[in-house]
């Protein structure tokens, strides 16, 4: 869809991969078909060389600081080297499934 099309250029651009995979989650998430709101990335490039993975995930926030503001829900990060890849060329196991609801409502016992 639009929003993945549009992932994926702005990580291309940003950090010029070596690979890049993008997974769109969102069905395993609810809401209408179609809908784009949960994404997981692995991001492996050259550009994260020396830097501890908090620091990776803010870039890759900074880049995707628009989806993240508006339709995108989740986002789940793996920004690796391209050395760290071929040691382990495995992304984690994927996302868990949507408990629902939003962080933002209170739960009625």
């Amino acid at each position: 869809g639009p929003l993945a099309l549009s992932i994926r250029s702005k990580l291309q651009a940003a950090f010029q991969p070596t690979y890049l995979d993008i997974q769109d989650d969102s069905p395993k998430h609810g809401g209408p078909p179609g809908r784009e709101s949960h994404f997981s990335v692995v991001v492996v490039s050259g550009k994260f060389q020396g830097l501890p993975p908090l620091q990776r995930h803010r870039l890759v926030h900074s880049v995707l600081e628009a989806e993240l503001a508006g339709p995108l829900h989740a986002l789940a990060i793996v920004a690796r080297t391209p050395q760290q890849w071929e040691n382990d060329p495995r992304p984690p196991p994927g996302t868990p499934p949507c408990l629902g609801g939003s962080k933002h409502e209170r739960r009625r016992k």
